[in-house]
């Protein structure tokens, strides 16, 4: 638990100055997580990251990431993000058949599929900073609240498990205990910075944000199992890789942007 605690303040400690900062520190600093973050992911299904796929996986999330703002660069080339996705696919498709299925079609779907989540995930870290901080650790702390009242509360109450075959220690008690604790933070945080005029529209909000941030943190959960290994990487002790301390954020804030225009 105390190597746990420490690892939260060193990291915190790192994060924290580049998200207040913002601008092109924090971008750099979100596509210095991605790349972290494809290569732990790529790593499950044992692809290399100094391979075509890999690299190819790395160029695509670094297109993916680049802001909307500043997409001038594609505009003159006359090309979208999603048509260099497509390209993508394609070379992957080709690689298929260059290494004579070593690299089969799955391999491929794992890498487009891996690199859309991490890509589109990390960068709504990027535009949900542009619209202002205050939205971002809205959202930041609507998970922290959803992981500690979930972890506290089903340690002390929990009893029907919420997805054995998948996260063998959550529990029904504790995920709806994290989503109360969101909610009452949720409010505080309305009282003190306003995320919308209406107050209902900021709880049904937290509501849903804190589920699929107990959803993105399944799913992770779903994917170890799947590849047999314990964390996604080792560059957090006590916490595990990028992926095991970003899955929520990668789901609640696309949804939150999305909400936003609702």
């Amino acid at each position: 638990m105390m190597q746990r605690i420490l690892t939260a303040v060193v990291a915190a400690a790192i994060f924290l100055p580049f998200v207040i900062w913002g601008g092109l520190p924090f971008t750099v600093f979100i596509y210095l997580l991605a790349t972290i973050a494809i290569f732990e992911l790529l790593r499950m299904k044992q692809i290399s990251l100094i391979t075509f796929p890999g690299i190819l996986s790395i160029l695509l999330i670094w297109v993916l990431l680049y802001p909307d703002r500043t997409l001038d660069i594609l505009g003159e080339l006359h090309i979208t993000k999603a048509e260099i996705a497509l390209l993508a696919v394609l070379f992957l498709l080709s690689y298929t058949v260059v290494t004579k299925n070593k690299f089969t079609f799955d391999h491929a779907a794992f890498v487009i599929l891996a690199t859309i989540y991490i890509g589109i995930g990390f960068y709504y870290f990027i535009e949900i900073r542009e619209q202002g901080i205050h939205y971002l650790f809205f959202a930041m702390f609507l998970i922290w609240a959803t992981d500690s009242g979930a972890y506290f509360i089903g340690k002390a109450w929990g009893k029907r498990k919420l997805w054995p075959e998948i996260s063998p220690n959550k529990t029904v008690e504790g995920s709806l205990g994290g989503v109360v604790c969101a909610v009452i933070v949720a409010c505080i945080f309305q009282f003190i910075f306003p995320i919308d005029e209406s107050f209902l529209k900021v709880v049904v909000i937290t509501v849903l944000l804190s589920v699929f941030g107990q959803l993105g943190d399944l799913v992770e959960s779903a994917l170890k199992r799947h590849y047999s290994v314990k964390d996604s990487g080792s560059i957090l002790p006590g916490h595990g890789g990028i992926l095991d301390r970003f899955d929520s954020l990668l789901f609640v804030l696309p949804i939150f942007h999305f909400l936003q225009f609702m």
